[in-house]
């Protein structure tokens, strides 16, 4: 517990004996699941914590009231790391209020299955006064889950922002900030770039001084640092300059060319070259960088008339996190019938502005001369030397019943939008 402003309180958790969040990222450092009070004519609770953490949340949250009962509890979001120990907490303060969206209420009975006494549905733009503070409710929907909504309170002038500006680590874990919250966004929010800039927009409006996220530490010095980022990454813009080299090798002759490669950008002049070999890296600090640079080398083998497993697991999450505005270089390996262009390309068919830079270098079994030479001409196209890339047209398609915007080559026939799931049929072109 810490005292964050006058009648402002930090009672979060942190579970420092976490190895993996979601079961799928590495989280050496921990992860902290916060929740805050404000202590006013009116007390508030803001969110719940994971499950394991329950005790240590009651005992931070007693800390605070002594024998005082707060009269709300604050759902800005439904993910069971923050809504896991909502009706312990009724247990525990039987009279309390819920407040949270629609959605949040449905997704209530969904995980619980029990009825709530108490509770106050809020939508865009709706007030709820606490006395001397007073808090706006805003809709973000798909940021990342669809029942998100983020509150403005505008007395400490402060966003609770939900799981937006969170990332991995411990609460008090000092560390530089941008590098675990630019994992966390793409591997968890960065699929939902239009509707982080839908949200931006909303907060340009505010006057924010503190940005109190679920995740992560309080944002209270430099805002415009962490919108800056934000507003760089849910543009699927390059953050930095630089080329990501990502391989899977399998008896170093892959690796080889990479190596080559990567000394040949160093003579030519590239500032950074980062490289990831796939079967033993992190894949979440892999996809990190894939986002953070803005030219890219896949190189691989032919596996199975497809692609090595690693590789294809990776460029699949790419995907599926809406990868986009890359200039993309490609090494392909196979001793017969070498695949790995034809697959990569047909990965990428749908995604917006992936730019192919030529020539592939095409390896059969080992490097030849003829690689080598390849390789050159692949360095300097990366680096602008040479216009060696080819352009993709790509286009826009708005649903019509919740606004959410598709972004590809074509829009597929049997599409359904993620948000509200009807189908292509509710789409429109956005000329």
């Amino acid at each position: 517990m810490r005292k964050i402003a006058e009648n402002f309180y930090y009672v979060g958790v942190s579970d420092t004996k976490l190895d993996l969040f979601e079961g799928q990222y590495e989280v050496p450092n921990g992860m902290a699941y916060n929740s805050y009070i404000i202590d006013d004519e009116k007390i508030a609770v803001f969110d719940s914590v994971d499950k394991v953490c329950f005790d240590e949340w009651i005992k931070n949250i007693k800390e605070v009231l002594g024998d005082k009962k707060p009269d709300y509890l604050i759902i800005h979001h439904m993910e069971p790391d923050h809504s896991a120990n909502i009706m312990k907490f009724l247990e525990v303060y039987p009279n309390v209020t819920l407040v949270s969206s629609f959605l949040a209420f449905k997704m209530l009975d969904q995980f619980f299955h029990k009825p709530v006494a108490n509770k106050v549905v809020v939508n865009e733009g709706d007030k709820l006064s606490l006395g001397k503070h007073e808090l706006t409710f805003l809709t973000a929907p798909m940021v990342h889950w669809p029942e998100v909504i983020v509150s403005y309170e505008k007395e400490t002038k402060t966003l609770f922002s939900a799981d937006g500006f969170g990332k991995f680590g411990a609460f008090d874990f000092k560390e530089d900030w941008a590098c675990e919250a630019r994992r966390y966004y793409f591997g968890i929010v960065g699929k939902f770039g239009v509707q982080v800039q839908a949200l931006l927009k909303k907060a340009a409006g505010l006057d924010i001084q503190r940005i109190c996220p679920l995740h992560g530490p309080i944002l209270d010095k430099d805002l415009g640092y962490y919108l800056n980022l934000y507003d760089i990454w849910s543009k699927y813009e390059p953050e930095a300059e630089g080329v990501a080299i990502f391989y899977t090798s399998v008896y170093g002759h892959t690796k080889e060319a990479v190596d080559e490669l990567e000394k040949e950008l160093k003579a030519q002049g590239a500032k950074k070259v980062v490289r990831f070999d796939l079967a033993r890296d992190s894949e979440s600090e892999a996809v990190e960088d894939a986002f953070k640079y803005g030219k890219i080398v896949f190189a691989t083998t032919t596996y199975s008339m497809s692609i090595f497993p690693f590789m294809n697991n990776f460029l699949n999450h790419l995907i599926e996190h809406n990868y986009q505005n890359r200039d993309v270089a490609i090494i392909e390996n196979g001793s017969w019938a070498p695949n790995v262009e034809k697959v990569i390309k047909e990965k990428f068919k749908d995604s917006k502005d992936i730019r192919f830079v030529s020539p592939t270098v095409k390896i059969l079994s080992s490097l030849s001369d003829e690689n080598r030479k390849q390789i050159k001409e692949v360095a300097s196209a990366l680096l602008g030397k040479s216009e060696q890339i080819e352009e993709v047209e790509t286009g826009k398609w708005a649903c019509k019943i919740c606004g959410y915007v598709y972004e590809g080559n074509e829009l597929p026939k049997d599409f359904k939008c993620p948000i509200c799931k009807h189908p292509a049929s509710d789409f429109s072109k956005i000329e």
